[in-house]
């Protein structure tokens, strides 16, 4: 009996004594903000491509404010999160963080000063970066303009607020182990699993999290995930959208924000399309379509203009005005320029909306978020514009009119408590202006 005591004194002392080892880092002393002269143009134009890919702008700029500065708030379950400011500036900034401090934040999480950092900033998946894409990353953000500002405080409930708890969540969820090229795929394949989990770090937002926050893996990952307030739909293959994607259709989404049978690019993706995936290489573009699109290949073939037809002929070309309020409703605010047939576009590209993937999903916030909201930062311009009914029509309109699209075009059964969710999404959405 003492000596099982003394064993688990012993063993008691060595797991304090590692996990002390494993909570602290030391600060890396400052440095000299990098001439932007030191870095050759052609790393830097690399490093432009890694910070497009990982969509480093779109997370690191609040709304109105200057690129890359922080500030943007990060919504989650745990608490709100303020991005940091990632321009060169030495004060509030990374411009007196060395290369070593940059890196050891990107794979292990954690600061110049030894802070742990929140996994929000997902080096989860950074960590998996090739060296080289590192250090053209760093010779990117040390070349840009300088802004100094100090973003607000995190608002997190204790104990959540305390950082040294983060070292415990890493030794469990962590993992840095390099990621393996697939013999049996093709160089675009392995490039793409390359792009999509270590630089765009898909499964942020399309995998669904554990209790903790992290990322599930196996099955899970990239089952579909939520992303402030917006659902994330599954890209495993089990596709939410009625016409299953292909290479191509992903490829003209990511590439352009919009594929024919699918729609355009709205809420957070609208944002990783414009500064991300319609900014690097092509080919990498469609690298990410080729292993996206591999999730779903069966080995058969379809004729998507022929499901689209059939889609439409027993949806929109049955819809009489009307049949209900939702159909009035459509009728007046919706079919102008959702209709179907060769007519004028008005306002850019013309989704059809029984092809829409928000109208087959699981939880209806993505189409309420759309009604309410509308397009007003599209992907691109030239995809148009679409006005918000947040002040138009009431919480019982929006759900009579969700309802219609729900049960009309997708020919699934009507979303539970429909009202509830738009009056809790307006009331989110007015909360955070």
């Amino acid at each position: 009996m003492a000596g099982a005591l003394v064993v688990a004194t012993l063993l008691v002392l060595v797991l304090a004594g590692a996990a002390a080892v494993v909570i602290w880092r030391p600060a890396i002393d400052p440095v000299e903000r990098p001439q932007a002269g030191n870095f050759a143009a052609d790393r830097v134009e690399q490093g432009r491509r890694v910070a497009a890919g990982g969509n480093c702008t779109v997370c690191h700029t609040a709304d109105g404010g200057l690129p890359n500065a922080g500030g943007r708030a990060m919504h989650t379950p745990f608490g709100t999160i303020y991005t940091t400011n990632i321009t060169p500036d030495p004060d509030t900034g990374i411009g007196a963080w060395s290369y070593a401090a940059f890196e050891r934040s990107m794979r292990h999480g954690v600061a110049r000063d030894g802070t742990h950092l929140y996994p929000a900033f997902p080096y989860t998946a950074f960590t998996h970066l090739h060296a080289d894409d590192m250090q053209a990353l760093y010779a990117y953000l040390m070349t840009q303009p300088a802004h100094r500002y100090e973003p607000p405080q995190n608002r997190l409930p204790f104990p959540l607020n305390l950082r040294p708890l983060l070292a415990g969540w890493k030794l469990l969820f962590l993992d840095r182990d390099a990621l393996a090229a697939d013999g049996a795929r093709s160089e675009s394949w392995n490039r793409g699993h390359y792009l999509a989990r270590a630089v765009a770090h898909c499964s942020a937002c399309h995998s669904p999290r554990n209790v903790l926050g992290a990322e599930k893996g196996g099955s899970d990952y990239l089952a579909g995930g939520e992303s402030e307030g917006w659902q994330a739909p599954p890209l495993n293959g089990a596709w939410s959208a009625p016409i299953p994607w292909t290479e191509d259709a992903l490829f003209d989404y990511l590439r352009h924000g919009f594929s024919r049978y699918h729609g355009a690019a709205t809420g957070a993706m609208a944002e990783v399309v414009r500064d991300g995936t319609s900014q690097i290489d092509a080919a990498d573009t469609r690298a990410l379509a080729v292993y996206i699109a591999s999730f779903g290949q069966t080995g058969g073939t379809q004729d998507n203009a022929k499901l689209a037809a059939e889609i439409q002929a027993t949806t929109y070309d049955q819809w009489r005005p009307a049949a209900s309020p939702g159909a009035r409703l459509f009728g007046g605010a919706c079919a102008a320029c959702h209709h179907a047939g060769e007519g004028q576009k008005m306002y850019g590209v013309r989704p059809e909306l029984w092809l829409s993937t928000r109208l087959h999903l699981e939880q209806p916030d993505n189409l309420i978020h759309i009604i309410l909201d509308g397009v007003q930062q599209p992907a691109h311009p030239d995809l148009g514009f679409m006005p918000g009914f947040r002040h138009a029509l009431s919480d019982t309109q929006i759900a009579e009119l969700g309802s219609f699209l729900r049960t009309r075009f997708a020919g699934k059964p009507d979303w539970a408590d429909l009202e509830q969710a738009v009056a809790r999404i307006r009331a989110g959405r007015e909360s955070t202006k």
